[in-house]
């Protein structure tokens, strides 16, 4: 089946299985309706700490009518000096087509293109949404930032943080955006670009694709299914190493309280916990700040925190228990590091000066590796990851940051920043995949990162949903994982997880008890479990705060890794197929209407239903269970039910999860019961 043009009257439709994706007119009277549409602009980018403040002085240029139509060309003619002429081509691929547009006019930088859509669409991805897993009647800019904190403007808590500096985000503001969406008309469109642009499904007769570039590429995906839709699109954008067996072999605990951390571990161990890994983020030592408890951002052991970590490494290894870290793609310009890497000249440069870049990350400046200078790229891959973390016995790392690179500073390669910006990232992931690689470790050692664009799948194995506040708001809380998951996952990111119990505590904001015992609930039935103490540590609860919150931290983590051999069964799957472990409801279930915005409950694989608890207070809540799809068994109650919507009882230490009846995998899954052990009805509360 081949795409291809079709001349109409005043225009051209381009069609693929009987049915139009472009519709392009120049009606008699009134305005056209245009499916491509050309423009000049000049941007404004303020950045501060990562957050962006973006304008466009734009000015349309009109295009005319279609000179020339043949069934894999199109030209679109210019009027005389308003506006380019634009051409249009198709090019066959093994999913799909490919749609190059191009102008003859260097002043032409911008481009829209509207697909035609249907009344009954759904619309998904957009890379990892944090608001809304549907994504129609929403415009998403595509411009990896911080999130920020709130991303609720009806909030104060996102009013003070605007005004703090353009700290509040908003409901598309995100880590990881991808120019990619997925229609429930089983296809899916992606933008060849890493320019700034916009997915618009604000319109319900059209999508509209804006890109900062004279000339884009659209590529399109078709398939019989979702989850065929999903496989060729992690074809598309590759696949990484997949995570090694001990990351699901029981919690990874996160604790940053220097030699404390170890004394601290075996305490959680002696509670009954399940420990795969210790991570130490502050193995590099600390700042103190008015935001939190940070990190010194120059990448080596400070033995001065952990005197005697590499005998503690070795010991941690004996007993099956690994050790990770901390790193990021910049230096403090008060650490050895960036003296080395200005010597070397690896820094991006300022635009007129030959002196480093420096950028302000909040009371303290570091300098930016240049990661499109082949050299720099090898030299901290090798130096830093390979020298100072993985020679020295660290099994992974969060590979933090990515989006901060700035737009007005000069780079190694002579690219446009506000190309590069987006790409940054990808870079950076490749640079961490090289390292393990350079080690031997590949499929051994892992690292997490919370930004992204597209290509990132390749290289990081596993993403986490970034810095969400400690608590259960709509934006910004502990549900806002669940959609980063299953957005990122149709994208062809395996595997997500997130920090148990939030990160941002600030202005008065802190954790209570059962936000820490509800996240622990929802970690349990992630790829990854890890915990983390957050900004301020000192001021909010922590897995082992009280004998309470241990005892429900230990009983979940003994679920999760309980959970090891399907798990492990899940992970093996996505290596050949593509498919991510947590999955929409309907990405099995796309006839059911009702699962298309569903986006508090998920599967893990097929063959458990998983329903968290997302409101405070709650404890019970509605579960939709799958029409036609045989009997789902609760865990804990062995109580079955049939397809439809059903009240749930959810005690804290009994979240909502359902196996199918007929898995394979069911006495696993009943085993579960067994290694939770004895947790209250009521639930335990300090």
């Amino acid at each position: 089946m081949n795409a291809r043009f079709v001349a109409v009257e005043g225009g051209f439709d381009l069609m693929w299985s009987g049915r139009a994706l472009l519709a392009h007119r120049q009606t008699v009277v009134g305005d056209p309706a245009r499916a491509v549409t050309c423009g000049m602009g000049e941007p404004t980018v303020e950045m501060h700490r990562g957050n962006f403040r973006i304008d466009d002085h734009y000015t349309p240029l009109p295009v005319g009518n279609a000179i020339e139509v043949s069934t894999t060309r199109v030209s679109l003619g210019g009027r005389p000096d308003t506006s380019p002429d634009v051409e249009l081509e198709i090019l066959q691929t093994a999913s799909g087509f490919a749609l190059e547009i191009t102008t003859n006019d260097p002043s032409c930088n911008r481009l829209a293109l509207e697909i035609c859509a249907a009344t009954d669409e759904s619309i998904w991805g957009g890379g990892e949404q944090m608001s809304y897993l549907r994504l129609n009647g929403r415009r998403y800019p595509m411009w990896t930032s911080e999130p920020g904190v709130g991303r609720d403007k009806a909030r104060e808590l996102t009013r003070i943080m605007d005004e703090e500096g353009m700290a509040g985000g908003d409901f598309w503001t995100t880590n990881y955006p991808q120019p990619t969406y997925i229609s429930s008309a089983l296809y899916a469109c992606h933008l060849d670009s890493t320019a700034w642009s916009a997915l618009d499904f604000s319109n319900p007769a059209r999508h509209r694709i804006e890109v900062w570039e004279g000339r884009a590429k659209l590529e399109f995906f078709f398939a019989d299914s979702l989850p065929s839709l999903v496989g060729a699109l992690s074809d598309r954008f590759g696949r990484a190493a997949p995570l090694p067996e001990w990351v699901v072999e029981g919690a990874i605990v996160g604790l940053k309280n220097g030699e404390q951390s170890l004394t601290r571990l075996e305490k959680i161990r002696a509670a009954g916990a399940a420990v795969s890994a210790l991570w130490c983020e502050d193995w590099v030592g600390v700042r103190e700040t008015s935001f939190g408890r940070r990190l010194f951002w120059d990448w080596r052991w400070r033995s001065d925190r952990y005197p005697d970590l590499p005998n503690q490494i070795e010991s941690l290894n004996r007993e099956g228990i690994r050790f990770l870290g901390y790193v990021n793609p910049y230096l403090a310009v008060d650490g050895g590091q960036y003296a080395e890497a200005a010597e070397l000249g690896y820094l991006a440069l300022q635009s007129e000066v030959d002196a480093p870049y420096i950028v302000d990350f909040g009371e303290f400046d570091c300098g930016i590796v240049d990661f499109t200078n082949p050299l720099a790229a090898e030299w901290f891959a090798d130096r830093i990851i390979g020298r100072e973390m993985l020679d020295f016995g660290l099994s992974g790392w969060m590979a933090d940051f990515g989006e901060y690179l700035p737009t007005d500073l000069r780079l190694h390669d002579g690219s446009d920043p506000m190309l590069a910006h987006n790409l940054w990232p990808v870079l950076w992931a490749e640079v961490n995949a090289r390292a393990i690689a350079s080690r031997g470790k590949t499929g051994d050692a892992t690292f997490f990162m919370r930004a992204g664009f597209t290509g990132v799948q390749a290289y990081c194995p596993l993403l986490w949903a970034g810095d969400q506040c400690v608590d259960f708001s709509r934006h910004d809380g502990i549900g806002t994982t669940i959609v980063a998951a299953l957005s990122s996952g149709l994208l062809g990111n395996s595997a997500s997880h997130s920090d148990l119990g939030g990160y941002t505590s600030l202005h008065g904001l802190v954790r209570t008890a059962e936000l820490l015992m509800r996240w622990a609930e929802l970690s349990a039935f992630t790829p990854v479990m890890r915990s983390h103490e957050g900004n301020r540590p000192d001021d909010n609860l922590q897995v082992d705060s009280t004998p309470e919150i241990l005892a429900h931290f230990a009983a979940m983590s003994r679920v999760h890794a309980g959970l090891a051999p399907y798990m492990r069964h899940l992970i093996a799957e996505a290596a050949r197929s593509g498919l991510p472990l947590q999955r929409p409801m309907f990405l099995h279930y796309a006839d059911q209407v009702e699962f298309a915005d569903c986006q508090d409950q998920y599967l893990l694989g097929p063959d458990l239903l998983v329903a968290p608890v997302l409101e405070e207070g709650a404890r019970e809540r509605t579960v939709l269970i799958p029409q036609d799809s045989g009997d789902w068994v609760n865990l804990w109650s062995g109580e079955r039910l049939a397809g439809g919507r059903h009240g749930v009882a959810a005690p804290l230490g009994s979240p909502p999860v359902f196996m199918r009846a007929d898995s394979a995998f069911a006495e696993i899954f009943a085993a579960l019961v067994h290694k939770r052990g004895s947790i209250s009805p009521e639930g335990p509360l300090p």
